[in-house]
């Protein structure tokens, strides 16, 4: 190597996740560590027909350059729909993103520099939690309970960092834990926001996939001012592969991630986008997403249930109400990589906690186990192994 890589990347770590993924490209591994959505979950069919049609009605859109913003159906489409929602209010922007990656990533690029504060649940996504380090931004983790950040923890880091320049949270089935945010908490953590004159940028590319309990209002919803920044995605209700998400926030703010993204994409594909919005206006949307909450049910349901037969009662679950995780927490007295690595030895993958603190050396007991990807047999089978595993520890 001729010159040494910039600053900003040299103390990137290649994410673990995609480390441990290496391992399920042997077939004998079952991997219950991606967060990958549901195979039978892709409409396939459909795709192939609107993208078909797309191509015999107007390849040229399809393949040409096209405006930063996003396709113009589908921005309309989708300020409809939050606006319906009220996600959308007077004097907002929606700028279409390549997933809701894109538009966590150009939130940090347009309101960070070096050295800046990112307040973040801990634990927490690790793309988001490294799109941030990019930037070469600290990271300050504030504890979380059952019912998410802790207000008292958060205001402390408040005072504590005067100049932090958002808050980042996943409210709904948060990746890695499954927990969602109550509506309480969302209030009190809202009404410090705009008490320090902070921004919060939600991240929701689960809210969709709730298949217990009652909907909880977001903190977009929630936002009668401009403190509010909203990032979704079609990557989990849709297929991920098109890389379509959009970020939802005041004109002024999108306006800068507007020319933020021209500079690195230019602009999300636009076939991709044209597809979502052939999809949510030609198909029974909601009856779509019915179909999905019930794959994840069940999914979730069989795994629960496998993994309360086989693993000691001593490992304790998260019971999310949706999504694609579920939260195994060991007593501190195992050491719960050993688990992990002894895990991978009988042929199943799952991911360890402290690959989603905010800091790297932080102690964790806790792994994610994700049950959307692997078959019924592999969910079956990849508990009892599991369990076999934790029964080891035991001596």
């Amino acid at each position: 190597m001729l010159k040494p890589f910039s600053d900003k990347v040299a103390t990137l770590a290649p994410s673990a996740i995609r480390e441990i993924l290496k391992f399920t490209a042997d077939p004998e591994v079952i991997s219950f560590a991606a967060g990958n959505p549901a195979p039978e979950a892709f409409p396939t069919e459909t795709i192939a027909k609107l993208s078909a049609d797309i191509f015999a009605e107007e390849p040229i859109n399809a393949l040409q350059y096209s405006v930063t913003e996003g396709y113009p159906k589908l921005r309309q489409w989708l300020e409809a729909d939050l606006r319906q929602k009220n996600l959308f209010k007077d004097g907002d922007m929606v700028v279409v993103t390549s997933g809701a990656q894109q538009a966590i990533e150009v939130t940090a690029k347009i309101l960070c520099n070096e050295g800046d504060v990112i307040l973040c649940e801990n634990p927490s996504f690790i793309g988001s939690l490294n799109a941030f380090r990019s930037y070469g931004v600290k990271l300050v983790g504030v504890p979380m309970d059952k019912d998410g950040m802790l207000p008292s923890e958060l205001e402390a880091l408040l005072k504590a960092n005067p100049t932090a320049k958002f808050i980042y949270t996943i409210p709904n089935f948060q990746n890695p834990t499954g927990q969602t945010t109550t509506l309480a908490r969302r209030k009190d953590i809202l009404a410090l926001a705009k008490k320090y004159g902070i921004y919060v940028l939600e991240d929701n590319p689960y809210g969709a996939l709730r298949f217990a309990g009652e909907d909880v209002s977001c903190y977009k919803e929630l936002d009668d001012g401009k403190n509010v920044i909203y990032a979704g995605t079609f990557s989990k209700v849709l297929a991920p592969g098109i890389r379509v998400g959009y970020l939802c926030a005041e004109s002024e703010l999108v306006s800068k991630a507007v020319v933020g993204m021209q500079t690195s994409t230019v602009h999300t594909n636009i076939w991709a986008q044209m597809l979502a919005y052939r999809f949510v206006t030609t198909v029974d949307f909601n009856e779509h997403l019915k179909g999905l909450q019930e794959i994840y049910r069940v999914k979730y349901t069989r795994m629960k249930d496998a993994l309360k037969i086989h693993l000691p009662e001593f490992i304790s679950l998260s019971e999310p109400e949706g999504g694609l995780f579920i939260w195994a927490t060991l007593p501190e007295k195992y050491d719960m990589n050993a688990f992990c690595v002894e895990a991978v030895k009988r042929k199943v993958a799952v991911v360890p906690g402290n690959a989603f603190s905010t800091d790297e050396s932080e102690i964790s007991h806790s792994f994610r186990l994700n049950f959307s990807t692997p078959t019924n047999e592999q969910i079956d089978m990849g508990c009892e192994i599991l369990g076999n595993a934790a029964k080891e520890l035991l001596k």
